[in-house]
């Protein structure tokens, strides 16, 4: 098959791809399919093979050119597509299928032309990525950093009675409640009901957040209300919803003394409190200096992105998103149909949550761009030395031994996905090194963490 093909790039990195195919390749691809219906199709008063082509032309001639048609256009897409020649920035993105423009008519005596448009890895030029300037958060771990741990130490280290008979829960209680979302008549809706649902009052860990509503409820209680939910609450933001919850357990959490025999109890290797107190701030001050090191990066980065202009085509922001969606209903212990049950079936409410995601799906595929073309353009690589030297690492802080980690990493993708951490690393070294990087104003850990998450 004779294709002449003509490239033209569009707007948000797609490409129009146009194809002519001559009039005589036309011809042969339709002649062929004929044959083999020719071949293969029964009709009545024809024996199975026997079926004059004139005859299948006047029963099917329509049928047939149509089918023809979408088989010359796949097969012309492919044979382009696959061409070793043809163009790296030009091919579609493993997710984009190229889509035929203005359904071309198959005409026996003209060549055929049409084109598909398809979404492209978007073309990025980093301007400026050294000599740049940001600030990261002054912040360093206090006293109420190590208490704070200690208090979840003590919490996780607790035995659980129940509360006095009489008496109302309040925060830090563990209840035990049943809930039902209602309808606008006071009716449960099927998808918004939960039985026996334990948790923490005060903590938020449920999908109505409904704990002032029922702190002060007593066991037995059922209490029906309505709800309205700020912009905080990305799931539910701006809606009214009226709930039902009767609680049906409640109970007390008696925490142990904070003394060296909790230390001792949490692990053997503690003699003392101050044992316990100084593995708690070692391991916060390397988790503070992780984060550290991810502020500086995102905020180079940012500095880039506003260098840096890339149109992000559809296909990939919907990638993006759909995979945080998915995310989501596995935070919330479902899948994709049960979290869209959750909201209640609602195709507004699921459409508002995933816009309110698109701007930060935006900046982080943004990112990857930039970081991707800056690892190619580099030349960075990860050697077996720098891989093997990654699996001593892994092997050292997990306490699985190399052996098992380098079983882990033994297949190409895995060991693919190890080397791009590696390359990863190394363009970020170079950021910290490259730039000025300035401390900032001062803030809390606890602040830090939750901007980061």
């Amino acid at each position: 098959m004779t294709i002449k093909k003509e490239i033209t790039r569009l707007e948000k990195s797609r490409v129009n791809l146009s194809i002519n195919i001559g009039k005589d390749d036309v011809l042969s691809e339709y002649n062929e399919l004929l044959a083999t219906y020719s071949k293969t199709i029964q009709l009545p008063g024809f024996r199975k093979g026997k079926v004059p082509q004139g005859v299948l032309i006047n029963k099917f001639g329509d049928a047939l050119k149509d089918e023809a048609l979408g088989k010359i256009i796949e097969k012309a897409v492919e044979n382009v597509l696959s061409d070793e020649a043809f163009p790296r920035d030009s091919r579609p993105l493993p997710y984009a299928t190229p889509q035929v423009q203005d359904e071309p008519k198959l005409d026996l005596e003209k060549d055929l032309q049409f084109s598909v448009i398809y979404d492209v890895l978007p073309q990025v030029k980093v301007e400026k990525w050294q000599g740049l300037e940001v600030e990261y958060p002054d912040v360093a771990i206090e006293e109420e950093d190590i208490g704070r741990e200690l208090e979840s130490i003590r919490d996780r280290n607790s035995i659980v009675i129940d509360k006095s008979e009489g008496e109302g829960a309040a925060k830090g209680d563990v209840v035990t409640v049943d809930y039902w979302e209602l309808d606008d008549e006071g009716n449960p809706l099927e998808h918004g009901a939960r039985k026996d649902f334990s948790y923490t009052l005060g903590s938020g860990y449920n999908a109505y957040k409904f704990d002032e509503e029922i702190t002060g409820m007593k066991k037995g209680e059922t209490r029906e209300f309505s709800k309205t939910y700020g912009e905080d609450d990305k799931e539910l933001s701006g809606k009214t919803i009226k709930l039902k919850v009767s609680l049906s357990s409640l109970k007390i959490k008696k925490l142990p003394d904070l003394d060296d025999e909790l230390a001792q109890d949490v692990d053997e290797k503690f003699k003392t409190l101050d044992d316990l107190k100084n593995s708690i701030r070692e391991r916060l001050v390397k988790d503070l200096e992780r984060r550290i090191k991810d502020t500086k990066i995102n905020n180079l980065l940012e500095k880039m992105i506003e260098n840096t202009p890339v149109e992000i085509p559809e296909s990939m922001l919907k990638m993006e998103l759909d995979a945080r969606w998915r995310n989501l209903a596995r935070q919330l212990n479902t899948d994709v149909n049960g979290l869209y049950k959750i909201l209640g079936n609602s195709p507004e409410r699921t459409e508002s949550i995933i816009d309110s995601w698109k701007g930060d799906a935006t900046r982080a595929l943004h990112s990857r761009l930039i970081v991707e073309t800056l690892i190619e353009e580099l030349k960075l690589e990860a050697s077996d030395e720098e891989v093997e030297k990654e699996h001593e690492r892994m092997a050292s802080e997990s306490g699985a031994s190399i052996e098992e980690v380098k079983k882990y990493y033994e297949s190409g993708q895995m060991r693919e996905y190890l080397k791009d951490d590696i390359k990863e690393r190394k363009l970020f070294d170079m950021f910290l090194e490259k730039n000025t990087i300035k401390a900032g104003k001062k803030q809390k850990y606890m602040d830090l963490i939750s901007k980061n998450g």
